[in-house]
C-alpha cells in the first residue's frame, strides 16, 4: 500500500488552465480516505500553490504538507510552518544573478520565501506566470537589495533548451556548487547542491516513518526524476518528457489534461 502520493504540479496535476481536474480532485480526496497522504511536490514556492490546496481540501490542514522550491523548503499545511529549509548562500545567488544579466535574452527569477524578483521580464513570461506567484519586477544591477534576504533559489528562462545546457556549461565552476535541473519547456532551476524534488521527499518520508517503498512520486519532466527514481513508484503523465519516461514504472495513458494523476491513483492505489 502507498502511503504518500506526491505528485508535481504544472504540466501535472494541474490541467493547462492551471486548474485540478475533475478526475484528479476525486480520485485523490478517495485516497485520503483511505489514509494515504497526498504531497505537491513543486518548483514553485509553498505561498503559490495555496489555491491548489484550496481545490485539493488541504488548505491549512494539520499533518498534511508540502514539498516546494525542489526540495529546499518543506512544509507542513497548518500555517505554512516550516520543517526544513536549504537556502542558497547569498554569494553564490548574486553570481547567478551576475551572469544571467551578461545573456541579454534571458530571464531571471530570484524567489525568496514569498517573492519572485524577475529581471528581464518578458511578454511570454508574464502570460505564463500570470497571477500564480507573487511577482515583481526588477531591473537592479546587482542582487544587494536581498543580501538580508532568504533566497531559495534562482532560475534563467529561455524557449531553447540548448541554449539552457549552453549555459550552463559556461557557467564554470559555480555549478559545482548546485544542483541543476530543468523543468517545463522553458525554465533551468539552481538550488543547493544535494538539493532535489527526491532528497526532500524522502526526507519528509522518513520524519513520517514512511519507507520509500511506500511512496508514489508523479511527475513530467526533469526535475521531477529524482522523486521518480526514489520513489518505490515512479509515474510519469501521458505529457512526461522522453527524457525522463525511461525513469519511470508506469506511463500513464492520461496527460495532465485528461486526470493522469488521477489514473494512476486509481490503477495502484484505489485498484479500480
Amino acid at each position: 500500500m502507498y502511503r504518500i502520493i506526491a505528485s508535481d504540479l504544472d504540466e501535472t496535476l494541474l490541467n493547462d488552465e492551471h486548474v485540478v481536474s475533475r478526475r484528479n480532485v476525486e480520485a485523490i480526496r478517495a485516497a485520503r480516505e483511505l489514509g494515504v497522504k497526498f504531497v505537491p511536490t513543486t518548483g514553485r514556492g509553498y505561498t503559490s500553490v495555496q489555491g491548489t490546496l484550496d481545490e485539493l481540501g488541504l488548505r491549512d490542514a494539520a499533518d498534511e504538507y508540502v514539498v516546494s522550491f525542489n526540495g529546499g523548503v518543506v512544509v507542513e499545511n497548518r500555517g505554512c510552518q516550516i520543517l526544513s529549509m536549504h537556502a542558497l548562500p547569498f554569494e553564490v545567488a548574486s553570481k547567478l544573478y551576475d551572469r544571467g544579466r551578461a545573456y541579454a535574452d534571458v530571464c531571471i527569477h530570484v524567489y525568496t520565501l514569498d517573492t519572485v524578483w524577475v529581471y528581464n521580464y518578458n511578454q511570454a513570461e508574464r502570460e505564463y506566470v500570470g497571477r500564480r506567484m507573487n511577482v515583481v519586477e526588477t531591473d537592479a544591477p546587482t542582487l544587494d537589495f536581498l543580501r538580508d534576504d532568504t533566497i531559495v533559489k534562482v532560475l534563467y528562462m529561455s524557449f531553447d533548451r540548448s541554449y539552457l545546457e549552453r549555459i550552463r556549461d559556461e557557467l564554470g565552476e559555480v555549478v559545482d556548487l548546485l544542483d541543476v535541473s530543468f523543468s517545463g519547456s522553458r525554465y533551468m532551476e539552481f538550488n543547493p547542491r544535494g538539493v532535489t524534488k527526491g532528497a526532500g521527499l524522502m526526507a519528509l518520508a522518513a520524519r513520517l516513518d514512511v519507507s520509500p517503498e511506500e511512496v508514489m512520486a508523479i511527475g513530467d519532466n526533469a526535475n521531477d526524476r529524482s522523486m521518480i527514481e526514489a520513489a518505490g513508484l515512479g509515474v510519469g503523465v501521458a505529457n512526461v518528457a522522453d527524457d525522463v519516461r525511461a525513469y519511470c514504472d508506469y506511463v500513464c495513458e492520461a496527460d495532465n489534461n485528461a486526470g493522469g494523476v488521477g489514473e494512476a491513483i486509481e490503477k495502484f492505489v484505489l485498484g479500480r
